[in-house]
């Protein structure tokens, strides 16, 4: 007969799982890919971004080598992996030595950001959503987590002035747009936060949180 796990294998089991659901929500918030890449930016990665070079101040020891840039990459493959099967201690783990490896990594500082977010550690997702959008400030995926952390803190404003610049550095992002009609809709502006729903069902007519948020904004 086998023996019933003990009570500390199903606390750590159980917390294991919440985790991991706070992860799907934040994807579901943020438009994101709940089978693939929620934690993966593409081809946008640290090498778009040249390195420091030695100089006088800062030596060759310091500065980010080739080998580093590929060690980083090696850590965030895994951390990704990890990240998607539910271990999110684990991928924390990877993620972070890839920025020991690269500070310039915008995968694991966007990856890294995903996991304080889903623990509810919105200062510190704030502080690499950052990092991750001065690497790379075309893009729009930093601007919505920075954005969905400071809905989570109740800074509305903040949180509309980055979905702005999200909806402007991507049109078609279907996050942005259902992001910005909450932030506006909790700002009390509802005919910005309708303009936004508007836009978020015209490019996904069946985006359930986009259909309510203007049903409670009267477009």
């Amino acid at each position: 007969m086998t023996e019933a796990p003990a009570p500390r294998a199903l606390v750590q089991k159980s917390a294991q799982r919440h985790r991991a659901a706070q992860l799907v929500v934040i994807a579901v918030v943020l438009g994101l890919p709940l089978g693939g890449c929620s934690f993966d930016l593409g081809s946008w990665g640290s090498d778009d971004k040249p390195k420091p070079a030695a100089t006088p101040d800062k030596p060759a020891a310091d500065a980010v080598t080739p080998q580093d840039v590929s060690t980083a990459k090696d850590h965030v493959t895994r951390g990704q992996v990890l990240a998607h099967s539910g271990k999110l201690d684990e991928a924390m783990t990877e993620f972070e030595q890839a920025l020991t490896a690269d500070p310039y990594n915008i995968q694991a500082l966007y990856g890294r950001a995903l996991i304080y977010q889903g623990r509810g550690q919105h200062q510190q997702a704030i502080d690499d959503f950052t990092a991750a959008s001065r690497l790379a400030p075309q893009k729009a995926e930093p601007l919505v987590g920075r954005a969905t952390s400071y809905l989570a803190l109740d800074r509305g404003k903040e949180a509309a002035t980055d979905l702005d610049e999200a909806v402007q550095a991507d049109p078609n992002n279907v996050a942005a747009w259902t992001a910005r009609g909450q932030a506006y809709e909790r700002l009390g502006d509802k005919a910005k936060a309708a303009a936004s729903y508007s836009r978020a069902l015209a490019l996904r007519p069946n985006d359930g949180n986009a259909r309510n948020g203007l049903a409670r904004t009267g477009g």
